[in-house]
């Protein structure tokens, strides 16, 4: 095994299995982690407690306690959340933290049934205002003092500073690593290149920089072969289990870039810099998201930005993975699906169900879609 697949395979581990990732966290630190529901939190105040910010996303179950508190068409996302927190799953996170853009987390953010707190805070979807920076701070401030309560731990404008440090690194790491991963197809497959992306969700954003650095000078390496397959681009909330992945490299497509809630979404807009405080700064990074189904967007600018992506990757098409349920993204759907056949861009639309552990029908779809292609 070669240090690119050492890294890998590391990696991979960490993002299947989180709940040792966040044991070997505590073993090490003696410190515990705080749950991060999707999809933007502040999650610099919480790496400045010391504490490991753990992403919630769900994952595959099959759903039945869920259905008792959430109604049957609340997002995929949602249901394997709601289904794994009634088993207990999170219960030895010290707190979970929720923006609210939609109203499945608002309704979430209210039925949470696990032993830790909940912190929840509001973005501000008049985004283009000044006042909703002033709105967001103010929204932030109370995470913070929640968690300082929580935590027993002061946060400092410096230990906030650090943290944007850390984080803003990272991202521009994680951009990096997109675009390096896109020559190597042969060496970074759908399934690889979701594992770099996910497991930064359950680890040390300082450690995961210093992994994926090390993994991009070992692509570097490589020389760039020519490749035989179809280059696909992704966008939606997320694209698991990883069933569906492996279906894409079965049929020769390679995943060269994304526009996932999940992946690229969350390294897209660093905290700017400046002599603002912190806080402040870190409500920026909400005005400045583009591209993105729950934060709104009068002029729709997300359809143009994955026809930009198609001809600056040089992709074959666009794939969609529409999370079952999900109100933000069906909406954003029938605008940039007309843009595409306006373009002449070929795309492909799948559901994303977290409670589904049949995949052939998605298989015949991707497989007939690639062969049109």
């Amino acid at each position: 095994m070669n240090r690119t697949e050492e890294i890998l395979k590391q990696l991979k581990d960490i993002a299947s299995n989180p709940k040792k990732a966040m044991d070997d966290f505590k073993n090490e630190t003696g410190k515990g982690a705080i749950g991060i529901m999707p999809l933007y939190a502040p999650e610099e105040l919480v790496y400045a407690t010391g504490r490991l910010p753990m992403g919630i996303w769900g994952g595959t179950t099959q759903i039945s306690n869920a259905r008792t508190y959430l109604a049957p068409f609340a997002c995929s996302i949602m249901q394997a959340v709601m289904e794994l927190e009634c088993s207990g799953t999170y219960d030895d996170l010290e707190a979970v933290i929720f923006s609210t853009p939609c109203d499945t987390l608002k309704d979430m953010s209210q039925k949470w049934k696990g032993k830790c707190s909940v912190i929840v805070f509001t973005h501000p979807q008049n985004r283009a205002l000044e006042a909703a920076n002033t709105y967001l701070v103010e929204e932030y401030k109370i995470v913070k003092e929640k968690l300082e309560e929580v935590t027993g731990t002061q946060i400092t404008n410096s230990d906030i500073e650090k943290a944007i440090v850390v984080y803003n690194e990272n991202k521009a790491v994680m951009r990096e690593f997109s675009k390096v991963a896109a020559d190597y197809p042969q060496i970074i497959d759908p399934i690889a290149r979701h594992a770099v992306f996910k497991s930064r969700m359950f680890m040390d954003k300082a450690k995961h920089t210093v992994l994926v650095k090390e993994l991009i000078e070992e692509l570097k390496k490589n020389e760039v072969e020519p490749w035989n397959g179809k280059k696909a681009i992704l966008t939606g909330i997320l694209a698991e289990p990883d069933e569906l992945l492996e279906i894409m490299k079965e049929n020769g497509i390679a995943v060269i870039a994304d526009d996932l809630a999940q992946e690229s979404r969350q390294i897209r807009v660093d905290v700017p810099e400046g002599d603002a405080s912190p806080l402040y700064r870190l409500a920026k990074v909400w005005q400045n998201m583009y591209g993105c189904s729950v934060a709104t967007d009068p002029k729709k600018y997300r359809g143009q930005m994955l026809i930009n992506m198609v001809k600056q990757t040089d992709a074959d098409a666009v794939i969609i993975c529409m999370m079952k349920f999900c109100e933000p993204e069906e909406f954003d759907y029938p605008v940039y699906f007309k843009q595409f056949n306006k373009e002449g861009i070929k795309s492909l639309m799948i559901e994303i169900d977290m409670s589904s552990n049949s995949f052939e029908q998605t298989r015949t779809r991707i497989q007939s879609f690639t062969e049109m292609l």
